[in-house]
């Protein structure tokens, strides 16, 4: 590995591991030897990060050099935990995963008044109940909402009918209980909802439907606000 993506990867490590975090625990997961750890430390002091500690004792990463100072108000700290804790309750693992070095990156650009706010902070999530789970890959299905990929999937309706169909995958929207998946369903030239936990497959059809995605997701949203204000109150 490159001394530069081992430094990077040392780095992230110092932002997500609970300090004080000991060289050996550095060194596990960042799969080199402890003396590497410690020429590592040396180095990214000398690049301009701030680590407090030394050997036996611990590390603590105090100022990154690596991202720019970032001031938030106490509400906004607030706000950015909650949200990040949603993603870690309903998202996958992936997108858990994501939440949890998006937050050790925020905190760490963050003055040490500011850090202890976030960690501490007063809002919190809690969900007894997860979505459904998927039975395809979530991760998967992003790619191909990116990459404006037609999908064929097969869909199993409300009634355990199954049925194949090619779509254009526009987004994924995270109810209560349930995943959406907003697409335009080929065979019924129309938009429709499929909820993820009923697609029991899906695959790429090698064609692509770019750059096509946002204009229709925006036509989409449209169509469902409209739909929305159309229905009678109460």
């Amino acid at each position: 590995m490159a001394r530069s993506d081992r430094l990077l990867r040392l780095l992230q490590t110092l932002r997500t591991l609970p300090s004080p975090v000991t060289a050996e625990r550095l060194a596990e997961e960042t799969g080199v030897s402890v003396r590497t750890v410690y020429r590592d430390i040396e180095g990214l002091r000398a690049a301009g990060a701030i680590i407090d500690g030394e050997t036996g004792f611990g590390y603590r990463l105090v100022e990154d050099m690596a991202l720019p100072p970032q001031t938030f108000t106490r509400t906004e700290i607030e706000a950015l935990v909650l949200g990040l804790g949603e993603v870690k309750h309903t998202g996958d693992e992936e997108l858990a995963r994501a939440a949890e070095t998006a937050f050790a990156k925020i905190t760490a650009t963050l003055p040490e008044r500011l850090q202890l706010q976030a960690v501490h902070a007063v809002n919190r999530i809690y969900k007894p109940l997860p979505p459904a789970e998927a039975a395809v890959d979530m991760a998967f299905l992003r790619r191909a909402c990116w990459e404006e990929q037609v999908l064929k999937i097969a869909y199993v309706d409300g009634e355990g009918r199954q049925t194949e169909r090619d779509i254009w995958p526009l987004s994924i929207v995270y109810l209560e209980q349930a995943l959406i998946l907003l697409a335009r369903c080929c065979k019924r030239n129309a938009f429709r909802r499929f909820r993820i936990d009923r697609i029991a497959g899906a695959s790429v059809t090698g064609e692509s439907f770019r750059p096509h995605r946002v204009s229709l997701l925006r036509e989409f949203v449209a169509q469902m606000i409209a739909e929305e204000g159309a229905r009678p109150a109460g």
